[in-house]
């Protein structure tokens, strides 16, 4: 099966995936390419409302039937939604990891956008499907 990496989305090294927003939000979420490392995931958790991350923070924990996983911020900015659904549907994240297994939204900071971030190409390079 073939990894699915949008072109209009941002990646970290550490597999999340950014999509800004024009209001100055950002929704996070971990990439296709993660999930299928991860295999089935069973738990996850997630950051608390109004907590200020810096970019590359550990923020959430994302566990599979073969492991647990640390989740990055991607950019600084305040958490200001996060996606409950996944506390009762975890396997959302396998399932559509760029739709509705999103994991949270940030307010980005100040200069806390995608800078640094890889776009499509280099995260298909960076992860060898380029």
């Amino acid at each position: 099966m073939s990894t699915q990496i949008p072109e209009d989305l941002k990646y970290a090294a550490t597999h999340e995936w950014l999509r800004a927003a024009a209001d100055g939000t950002a929704t996070v979420g971990i990439t296709d390419h993660a999930q299928h490392e991860l295999t089935d995931i069973v738990f996850v958790e997630l950051p608390k409302i109004g907590r200020i991350l810096a970019a590359g923070e550990s923020c959430a924990v994302v566990e599979s039937v073969k492991s647990a996983s640390d989740i990055y911020s991607p950019a600084a900015g305040e958490v200001v939604a996060v996606n409950a659904a996944l506390s009762d549907n975890p396997a959302q994240t396998n399932n559509d990891p760029y739709g509705a297994g999103w994991f949270f939204k940030l307010r980005l900071a100040a200069g806390g956008s995608a800078n640094g971030l890889m776009d499509a190409a280099g995260y298909a390079k960076a992860t060898g499907k380029g």
